[in-house]
């Protein structure tokens, strides 16, 4: 049996952590891996890609089946699989892992697949409730926060804007904005005084930060020493939408760093991570990074945040703040200023562990066997 890999996402995020691990995994387990890539995708080369994985730009999707090899395949696509490769073959396992919950998206995007691997509980629940082949056991991220595309000695800010070469607008603004940013200043992130809450994140719409933070605006507010720093960027639409939603905030409150590369010099500045609204997010690998740097987290009471924060240990849960509007948010924030101890997640150790590299290797021990057993039986 030969792996393929599909992951044509030309933007770095969290999927491509994921593919990073999932790539240095396999090969622990003895399957090398050929990954198909898009040909702008810049960033492969410095994700550490273990050296059994070869990697194959395609400019075109319809190419795909050009580009596997010959015997029993399995194909593992990150996201659907491409239509060019669901058709039927003898020998040839069709899978995919779904970075996305299907609850409030259309399931038939996972039609003709033979496993489906979630990386969340949450999305193994959408999953099963729409009749599809899910794997028995979500595929837990990992904490990795070495390779990343970027990373330096210092945070510097850097633009807030990734933008969409898709789109008309993104493309004029995406000519105008670099020539101006390289005319503003490039401070480097230095801690304030106060609480510190942090975002760490790309700002897609998926986060639903500013509908986050239309709630949670007025209880930030009333405490002016919390101080919101923002290490992301995003879409031309979702930043104005940020803004909107936190300019409620005193001057000088929210700081924006645009996207960084050394995220592991970020998490131990902060005495908090933020995440973003639940029922959109698949995992939050931001989460399990925070934790394992020491960091803890604040996350709204649901999943997929209650597979990955333990509540009063790893960080603290609070009640969505479309149900109170930001009621129980502005409570705990009051307890924090108060003196309510911090949690230690360095000291969860059972917890931390279900997110090790080692632990992630041993899920996927009897998803290799599965895979070789279903591509020799025919």
């Amino acid at each position: 049996m030969k792996l393929v890999q599909i992951n044509l996402q030309s933007h770095f995020g969290g999927g491509e952590v994921y593919t990073a691990f999932l790539c240095r995994a396999l090969s622990q387990l003895g399957v090398p891996t050929r990954l198909l890539v898009h040909p702008g995708a810049g960033f492969w080369d410095r994700l550490g890609l273990p050296a059994d994985t070869e990697r194959i730009a395609v400019a075109d999707a319809a190419d795909l089946p050009h580009h596997l090899p010959a015997g029993p395949v399995w194909l593992l696509s990150h996201g659907p699989l491409p239509s060019s490769l669901r058709v039927a073959v003898p020998g040839r396992l069709r899978s995919a892992i779904a970075h996305m919950p299907v609850q409030g998206r259309d399931p038939a995007a996972f039609a003709n697949h033979d496993r489906v691997y979630a990386v969340s509980g949450w999305v193994k629940d959408g999953l099963l409730a729409t009749g599809l082949p899910a794997w028995d056991q979500p595929l837990y991220g990992v904490a990795d926060v070495d390779a990343r595309p970027g990373g330096g000695s210092q945070i510097l800010r850097t633009s807030r804007y990734d933008w969409d070469r898709r789109k008309g607008r993104d493309r004029l603004l995406g000519v105008i904005e670099p020539l101006v940013e390289m005319l503003r200043p490039h401070p480097a992130f230095e801690r304030r005084p106060g609480l510190t809450l942090g975002i760490v994140s790309r700002l897609t719409p998926i986060k639903q930060f500013p509908l986050l933070f239309s709630h949670l605006a007025s209880a930030l507010a009333r405490h002016p020493e919390v101080n919101l720093e923002i290490f992301g960027s995003g879409g031309y639409a979702s930043v104005r939408d940020l803004d909107r939603a936190l300019a409620a905030l005193p001057p000088g409150q929210v700081r924006f760093w645009g996207q960084q590369g050394n995220v592991a010099a970020i998490y131990p500045q902060l005495d908090y991570l933020l995440s973003g609204l639940p029922e959109k997010e698949a995992l939050g690998l931001n989460i399990i990074e925070a934790q394992a740097c020491g960091t803890p987290v604040i996350a709204v009471h649901a999943p997929p945040f209650t597979e990955t924060v333990t509540n009063a240990l790893t960080g603290f849960l609070y009640r969505d703040p479309r149900q109170d509007g930001g009621a129980d948010f502005g409570r705990l924030l009051d307890e924090l200023r108060a003196g309510r101890a911090r949690p230690k997640p360095e000291l969860a150790d059972t917890h931390l562990a279900r997110f090790s590299f080692e632990a992630f290797v041993e899920r996927l021990r009897p998803v290799v066997a599965d895979a070789t057993a279903y591509t020799s039986r025919e």
